[in-house]
């Protein structure tokens, strides 16, 4: 049996790993888009390290496009298997891939208009319509036979709405395997969702490293600072304060915190507006599975039926309504995504706010280096958007807090109990010098054989 790393492999995006067995079964872990402007990896989307229709089936950890952005193409380029997911991951993916497809279109049809050629998108509309006919929807908790020899169980990652870590048992000649995927993990006592349920025992462990050379700020602080930087920016400026934001997950937590704020009439008199297509309709989707919800939200629900929502919060579909905030000169919050600020309607507000000292940009989460989002972070002090130049005069705030990955002391408590059992962590999901990190502080809490793989690289088990 081998396992090789086919993406976030010292690097935060592009997850898929592939598992073969034996036999010769073939199992793919995630199969997530690249998402950023690192030229070494410009051709990552379009080429595969394997065969895809030698893939038997797929395996998603959570609806993230960095974990399933690419499962379109796979399908196009041959997939035919099943692909299993959570049945909240399921409900996300339709909408997601859809967007990416739509997203995957719209450059390609202005690529070939600019340089006169004709390149063919990632995938299409079509090619997802396609691939949402393989999907396959799992409960938590419950082991699911995917052949004769192999069964899976889903626990909950408490990441975003429907993550799950991967548990497999396999069945080798004369020996059983047991192969874990952490996905992404995610943070306890945060707002929303479940916290991360520990998953069982593995011989081998893929685990995420995002932050792995850090740890977040306390919960109780977060919803202090949010409000202070609210008031600096739109009451103290009379500015607008920019939120990128990913459409799932992010945006409905700090729409949960703006309701509780606006609940416990702390939240200033300005205009809320959540200017993401997507997040609308994600929003909708998180209504629809409260499975997924943690008792707190259960309990606040009693008292508010509707969390994502209050009397100056709008959500905006329509371009028109999107581009006529680009002209308002009155205080007001935006969330939009997508929260690297690497596409989507929020370019355009970044565009329009950022050479203003009287705005703000809020980042609440990680970002690629090479991406707008990451370069802000790292402070700037001019971005180049849509081919301008624009000088970076608003004030930029960094709230990791919010991020939906645990850091490294929450991402040892989630796989502590795998110590002394595991016999190789390998560590993905993260650049290499926080996984570096991430290896010594394992390390030094007694783990042994812990393994950076980089991107091809395969392994024997």
């Amino acid at each position: 049996m081998t396992l090789k790393f086919c993406g976030a492999a010292r690097e935060v995006t592009g997850s898929c790993h592939l598992i073969t067995l034996s036999s010769g079964y073939k199992i793919l872990l995630d199969c997530g888009l690249y998402q950023g402007n690192d030229k070494e990896f410009d051709k990552f989307n379009e080429t595969w390290h394997f065969d895809p229709a030698s893939i038997d089936c797929l395996i998603v950890s959570h609806a993230h496009i960095d974990h399933t952005g690419r499962i379109p193409k796979l399908v196009k380029d041959g997939f035919k298997g099943d692909i299993y997911a959570t049945h909240a991951t399921r409900s996300l993916c339709g909408i997601m891939l859809l967007d990416s497809a739509m997203i995957q279109e719209r450059d390609a049809e202005y690529y070939n208009k600019k340089h006169k050629t004709k390149i063919e998108p990632l995938y299409t509309k079509e090619d997802v319509k396609k691939t949402m006919n393989l999907f396959v929807g799992l409960n938590y908790n419950k082991w699911y036979r995917v052949t004769e020899n192999v069964k899976l169980q889903y626990r909950d990652a408490g990441h975003i709405l429907g993550s799950a870590s991967i548990s497999l048992e396999i069945e080798e000649p004369e020996k059983r395997v047991r192969i874990g995927f952490t996905g992404d993990i995610g943070r306890p006592n945060r707002p929303i969702l479940r916290d991360p349920q520990p998953m069982p025992q593995a011989d081998y462990l893929i685990c995420e490293s995002t932050y792995g050379d850090k740890d977040h700020l306390a919960a109780p602080k977060e919803l202090e600072k949010l409000l202070k930087i609210i008031k600096d920016v739109c009451v103290g400026n009379r500015g607008k304060l920019i939120i990128p934001a990913f459409s799932v997950g992010r945006t409905q937590e700090i729409v949960y915190m703006l309701d509780q704020l606006e609940n416990a009439k702390q939240l200033p008199s300005i205009p809320v507006y959540v200017d993401s297509p997507l997040a609308v309709n994600a929003t909708m989707i998180f209504g629809s599975h409260p499975e997924c919800f943690d008792d707190e939200l259960h309990e606040y629900m009693l008292v508010d039926d509707n969390p994502f929502g209050f009397n100056r919060l709008h959500y905006i579909r329509a371009v028109e309504a999107s581009k006529a905030l680009n002209e308002t000169k009155k205080p007001c919050i935006i969330i939009s995504a997508a929260g690297m600020a690497n596409a989507g309607r929020v370019k355009h507000h970044l565009f329009n706010s950022i050479d203003k000292k009287r705005n703000g940009v809020l980042m609440v989460g990680y970002c690629a280096p090479y991406t707008p989002g990451g370069l802000l972070k790292n402070g700037v002090d001019a971005l180049t958007l849509f081919g301008i130049r624009k000088p970076v005069n608003a004030k930029v705030y960094e709230m990791d807090s919010f991020s939906a990955h645990g850091d490294r002391g929450e991402m040892y408590e989630f796989i502590k109990k795998q110590k002394g059992h595991t016999k190789k962590l390998f560590l993905v999901h993260g650049t290499l010098k926080k996984q570096e990190s991430f290896k010594t502080y394992l390390e030094d809490k007694k783990f042994e054989n812990v393994v950076i793989p980089a991107l091809g690289d395969e392994v024997k088990l």
